[in-house]
């Protein structure tokens, strides 16, 4: 491997590179970190393991992607911080490391915050989900909200069976990590399934993917398969065994709402968008019998549910629009002014969890749930002879009008699904108990899914379909070859949540 000289220092080229895109500030931490792969027999010290900054120096495209990542900026997320704070407030303290087990879980481990109210004031090796809490995971000790235990021998683990020498650590392989073992799912599950302090299971992720087709070996996937797209390439500087590699940057819903070192939120953007616009189709029927439309919905790529994470939190809505000629003569969703929660639409399609407080009123923090509801789309289940519902979960279907039939035919329809990462309700109870800067609010992202969920209905692009549920014969545009006519079942909405 080539190198080239600052100092009396050698430096990988790819190191070098990295620290230029670091900046001038972060130079000295870049030539402290180089040390580790510019000297051979060098080996880490255990603070060092834990910044990615001297993980940079060997893994700069790694530390390059995960730079930009909700990964590296969960601790310093303001609706994160906002609802921290605000949750210790009002549980007096009895929330504790709740929150932090996942969103600073090293921070935690080494004993610099136990409530996470003072992570602004460390170091940023102490912020995120990092690189040490990830790669020196040796066991899953639990289901959910961070069960996991780390190797203290300074092992950095990995899917690579046979790493390569020269090693600034030693290194070992764990199929918690190995995107190709459907066991690599619990490794991300601890921190993607949550039970709050009720007993409330509020972030199911990973319980979802459990009942999906994805969980099933051998030909099952991991999260690594969406969430980590894939290389070919050195796993290093110090090697140059070309190996499959993946991303770090995890793209999903979230978005970075204020700046930080390494920020691309355009880029973030894009992949989010690009991963939503192939989970959803949407199916269009006119029903000649009933005269009404009937909109279907099925999760044809999402390993887990849609949406998931943190659900009672997302906002999923349907807009559904009838023409005759020119003139609209029918249309629900959310209208120009309206947030989903104050839409005045009776017939408003919304997907997403509802969480009540112990008087079964309805609550907005996840701390005050001790019951929810759910109409979420299930992910794609195997079908089980014995569980008529099995399949049917993942595909779900809404007859508009629903108060009344058409009295005259549409020529057009057109559907649009959106999905808005976080609820305004949510958003302004935090803004309105002084918990969150309303400067950050616009900046949570409200996605129009693309590709075949933005789907447009007319008579002539119509095909023949008969409903075996009901015998009705209907007209149907399937946008792709992905047919589940007949066997989804009705929908319910959730835009007004009724314990």
């Amino acid at each position: 491997m080539s190198v080239v000289s600052v100092g009396s220092m050698p430096w990988p080229p790819n190191a070098v590179s990295a620290c230029r895109v670091a900046g001038r500030a972060a130079l000295l931490i870049c030539v402290v970190g180089l040390a580790g792969c510019g000297e051979p027999g060098k080996k880490l010290t255990a603070d060092e393991l834990r910044d990615p900054n001297v993980c940079q120096s060997c893994h700069p495209t790694q530390v390059a992607d995960w730079s930009r990542s909700m990964h590296a900026y969960a601790s310093d997320d303001p609706v994160f911080t906002a609802m921290n704070k605000r949750g210790q407030r009002e549980t007096n303290g009895a929330l504790g490391d709740f929150c932090v087990k996942c969103h600073a879980p090293v921070a935690l481990r080494d004993g610099a915050t136990t409530d996470g109210l003072n992570l602004a004031s460390l170091p940023a090796a102490q912020h995120g989900v990092t690189c040490f809490f990830c790669h020196s995971a040796e066991s899953v000790d639990g289901t959910h909200n961070d069960p996991l235990t780390l190797a203290t021998d300074g092992r950095m683990l990995g899917p690579i069976s046979d790493p390569a020498s020269g090693a600034p650590h030693p290194s070992a392989y764990t199929a918690l990590l190995d995107g190709a073992q459907t066991e690599s799912a619990g490794m991300c599950g601890t921190c993607h399934d949550i039970v709050n302090t009720n007993n409330v299971p509020l972030e199911r992720t990973y319980q979802e993917w459990q009942t999906t087709k994805f969980a099933v070996p051998p030909h099952g996937q991991s999260c690594v398969q969406c969430h980590m797209s894939g290389s070919d390439g050195p796993a290093s500087t110090v090697s140059t065994v070309t190996r499959h590699l993946h991303g770090h940057d995890f793209p999903a819903v979230d978005l970075p709402l204020t700046d930080f070192p390494g920020a691309d939120p355009t880029r973030l953007r894009q992949d989010a968008q690009a991963m939503l616009d192939t989970t959803i189709q949407a199916t269009i029927c006119f029903d000649d019998s009933t005269r009404r439309v009937l909109v279907a919905l099925d999760n044809v790529a999402a390993g887990h549910s849609w949406p998931s994470g943190a659900s009672q939190d997302r906002r999923a809505w349907v807009d559904v629009t009838a023409y005759s000629g020119t003139d609209v003569i029918y249309q629900s969703g959310v209208a120009a002014g309206e947030t989903p929660e104050t839409a005045a639409d009776p017939d408003l399609w919304m997907v997403r969890d509802c969480i009540f407080d112990d008087t079964r009123n309805e609550a907005h923090m996840f701390w005050q749930a001790a019951s929810y509801t759910t109409n979420l789309i299930s992910g794609s289940i195997p079908g089980v002879l014995s569980d008529p519902t099995s399949f049917t979960r993942s595909h779900q279907k809404m007859a508009y009008p629903v108060a009344a039939p058409f009295t005259t035919a549409p020529d057009r329809i057109d559907v649009q699904v959106f999905l808005k990462a976080i609820g305004d309700d949510v958003l302004a109870s935090l803004v309105q108990s002084g918990d969150l800067d309303p400067g950050v609010v616009a900046g949570v992202p409200t996605y129009q899914l693309q590709g075949y969920a933005n789907v447009e209905w007319t008579r002539v692009k119509s095909t023949p379909y008969l409903d075996i549920t009901t015998g009705d014969q209907l007209a149907c545009v399937i946008p792709s070859t992905y047919t589940a006519m007949g066997t989804i079942v009705a929908a319910t909405s959730h835009a007004r949540c009724m314990p």
